[in-house]
C-alpha cells in the first residue's frame, strides 16, 4: 500500500529541481513515492529529471504538452496519486533530514485527515537560515471539525506556502476544486471551502527548507497579496470575521505602511497604482495609494531595512527580500544589512 504521494508540480526549474528529488530520495522508504507534473516546462527540467527516473523506480513522471498553471499542474498530481495521503511539494524547496519520517508518525496510520508543517526560511543559495519557522507556536495542535474557525486562523498563514500541506487524496477529490483553479492557492481553497475537516493537525517542525528569493509569483507579488490573497480567505462562507482577519485583512491596500512595504520591494509603482486604484477609487481613497506609489523607492528601500533592524529582524526573511530581491536596493540599505546578514549580492 502507497501510504504518501508526494505531489511536485513543476515549470521551469531545471536548475533546482534535482537538488530538490536528492533531499526526498534519501528519505525514500517503501510506501512512499513522488509524482511530478512538469507542465510543459520550455527548460531543461525534462533531461534533469531523467537521471532519477533511472535511480529510482519510486518516482513517475509526468509531461504535460500544454501548462496548466501551478493549481491544474497539482490538481493533475494529486489526480495521478496512488497514496493515501498527498503531500504537495514545490520544485524548488528541499525536505529537512528525517521529514518523511516524522510526517508518517504524524498521520496516525492514516487516521489525520490534514497535517501542516512548518518550514524554515533560508537565502536562495540555502546556506543561511533567515526564519526559524513561520508559525507562531511551537508544539502540534489538533482540530476536529469544531474548531474551524481555529484552524483557519493558526494555520491560515502558513497555509500561503503550499509546501507545508499533506492531505487525504479522498479528502481532495470529495470537495470542490474547479472553482479554485487560477487562484494559485487550490490548496487552501480545498481545505477551506466549509467548515470543519475531522482530523486536522498542526505540526510546528521545520520540516521544509524554503528557498527565498525565487519564488514564480514574484512579478506579481502585488496583485496576489494585495487582491488575490485576502479575495480567497474572506470568500470562505461560516468562518468568523476575526479568523479571517487573524490571516489577512480584507483590503490590505488600504494601509499606507503596507503600501510602503510593496513599494520597498520593488512590487508597488504607479503602475500599479494606474492599474488598480486610479480609476477605480474616490479621490479620497486613491490618496494614500497615490503618495506610496511616488515615494522614493530607494529610501523606502532603506527605511524598511532600518526599522526592521530596529524590531530586531535586521537578519531576517523580510529583510533578505529588501536586499537581495528588490530593484530598489541599494549601498546603504545592503550596507545596515550587511551587520546581520553578511555580504549579500544585488537583486537576482
Amino acid at each position: 500500500m502507497i501510504q504518501l504521494t508526494i505531489c511536485i508540480a513543476t515549470y521551469n526549474r531545471g536548475a533546482f529541481i534535482g537538488e530538490t528529488l536528492d533531499s526526498i530520495i534519501a528519505q525514500l522508504r517503501p510506501g512512499i513515492e513522488i509524482v511530478i507534473v512538469d507542465g510543459a516546462s520550455p527548460d531543461n527540467t525534462m533531461a534533469a529529471v531523467a537521471p532519477y527516473l533511472e535511480r529510482s523506480s519510486a518516482i513517475r513522471y509526468f509531461r504535460e504538452s500544454a501548462n496548466s498553471g501551478v493549481d491544474g499542474d497539482y490538481e493533475k498530481a494529486v489526480s495521478y496519486a496512488a497514496g493515501r495521503h498527498c503531500w504537495l511539494f514545490p520544485d524548488d524547496d528541499l525536505l529537512a533530514p528525517g521529514a518523511l519520517d516524522r510526517v508518517l508518525e504524524a498521520l496516525e496510520d492514516g487516521a489525520v485527515d490534514l497535517l501542516v508543517v512548518d518550514a524554515e526560511v533560508r537565502d536562495r543559495t540555502l546556506s543561511r537560515t533567515l526564519q526559524s519557522g513561520r508559525l507562531a507556536r511551537r508544539g502540534e495542535r489538533r482540530y476536529g471539525a469544531e474548531d474551524a474557525d481555529a484552524l483557519l486562523a493558526d494555520a491560515g498563514y502558513c497555509l500561503s506556502f503550499i509546501g507545508g500541506v499533506i492531505i487525504r487524496k479522498d479528502l481532495w477529490t470529495s470537495r470542490r476544486r474547479e472553482p479554485y483553479i487560477d487562484s494559485l492557492f487550490i490548496h487552501v481553497g480545498v481545505i477551506f471551502q466549509e467548515r470543519g475537516i475531522g482530523l486536522a493537525k498542526i505540526l510546528a517542525e521545520p520540516l521544509v527548507m524554503i528557498r527565498a528569493g525565487n519564488a514564480m509569483w514574484r512579478a506579481r507579488g502585488f496583485e496576489i497579496w494585495a487582491f488575490k490573497w485576502p479575495s480567497l480567505i474572506w470568500s470562505f462562507q461560516g468562518f468568523s470575521d476575526a479568523a479571517k482577519a487573524k490571516v489577512t485583512p480584507s483590503e490590505p491596500w488600504r494601509r499606507f505602511w503596507w503600501l510602503l512595504g510593496y513599494r520597498a520591494l520593488g512590487a508597488y509603482s504607479r503602475s500599479e497604482y494606474d492599474l488598480y486604484f486610479a480609476q477605480k477609487l474616490s479621490a479620497r481613497e486613491r490618496l494614500i495609494p497615490r503618495l506610496a506609489a511616488v515615494f522614493p523607492g530607494r529610501f523606502a528601500n532603506l527605511l524598511g531595512v532600518v526599522v526592521l533592524a530596529l524590531a530586531g529582524k535586521g537578519g531576517g526573511a523580510v529583510t533578505y527580500d529588501l536586499v537581495a530581491c528588490s530593484r530598489y536596493s541599494n549601498i546603504a540599505s545592503r550596507f545596515v544589512a550587511s551587520f546581520w546578514l553578511g555580504p549579500v549580492e544585488r537583486p537576482l
